[in-house]
């Protein structure tokens, strides 16, 4: 539908995976959140939470009924390259199947562009199929923080748009997509904000607090309906006295609260969760966060938002 604007979280971790019987709540696959958005379907980073959406999105293809036959249309977006955000690409169903058409795009990375640095993991002797190999059609470029991406009318319609330079004039029905660079983390993060008919979505996974805020993620996310923000670590662990995680380019919970509410957003998710942490810990989070900022929820697998 044109006018959806749907959100599903189907991996909610970090680091590494974690099933089992400690994380049943909020569940134990790495990063990927879905976005149905103005007819087309959005794919924020590809952790092992992507494996099941493939499977889902195999199954909603077969039952379409619009002459597509089982062809999947997406566009992928990663936040970075870390193993966690592309861990899950490797088996993802519609990457193997020939009708298939994805928009892969992400940041460029210590002078390697995407294409390069996705391929590189599923090299052999790591995985016996090659990127070039997987059938589907793909389309693979780099997204700088100068760039906007503009999802047309159509189905898998993409195109990138330098904002200094190139002036197109957009449609109503237009998704655009924006990016702020963010250097909280190592080898730097790409930190996502979806519009579509004055509605927003701020996707600030990976990324670190400054004292006072992040104030220019404040403003990228600035009265943003659903900031769905990296909230990693405990105020303890975070600033443990012999193993402390300050510089590691991850979040408390008080930190995302501190950006929603300096950014007057709508609704905040926790993301990014430590696979140490069971879900009484994740759950403690949640509380923390909502003492700062009441509409607060902890992302777990199978969460739905309408904005």
């Amino acid at each position: 539908m044109q006018d959806e604007f749907l959100v599903k979280f189907w991996g909610v971790r970090g680091s590494y995976p974690t099933p089992g019987p400690r994380t049943v709540r909020f569940g134990g696959n790495t990063a990927c959140v879905e976005v149905r958005v103005g007819g087309h379907i959005l794919i924020l980073d590809a952790g092992t939470g992507i494996i099941n959406l493939g499977l889902d999105l195999m199954r909603r293809a077969q039952e379409d009924t619009s002459g597509n036959g089982n062809a999947v249309v997406a566009t992928i977006l990663f936040s970075h390259m870390h193993h966690d955000h592309t861990q899950g690409f490797p088996f993802f169903d519609p990457a193997y199947c020939g009708p298939s058409r994805l928009n892969i795009f992400g940041p460029r990375i210590f002078e390697q562009d995407l294409e390069e640095t996705l391929g590189h993991a599923m090299l052999p002797p790591s995985f016996p199929v090659r990127l070039e190999e997987m059938p589907s059609l793909k389309n693979l470029q780099n997204l700088h923080d100068t760039d906007v991406l503009v999802l047309g009318k159509q189905p898998g319609e993409a195109i990138v748009l330098n904002r200094f330079h190139d002036e197109v004039a957009l449609s109503p029905d237009d998704v655009v997509v924006r990016t702020l660079r963010s250097y909280a983390h190592p080898s730097t993060v790409n930190i996502y904000r979806v519009e579509h008919k004055g509605k927003a979505l701020v996707y600030a996974t990976d990324t670190e607090g400054y004292v006072s805020v992040d104030r220019k993620l404040a403003t990228f996310a600035k009265a943003a309906d659903l900031l769905i923000h990296d909230a990693q670590y405990t105020q303890e662990d975070y600033l443990h006295p012999v193993r402390p995680r300050q510089g590691w380019g991850h979040s408390t919970a008080q930190m995302a609260a501190a950006v929603a509410e300096a950014a007057r957003v709508g609704k905040l998710v926790l993301f990014h969760h430590e696979p140490r942490y069971d879900d009484s810990i994740v759950a403690g989070l949640e509380a923390e966060a909502r003492s700062i900022f009441p509409n607060t929820v902890a992302a777990y697998e199978g969460l739905e938002i309408n904005i």
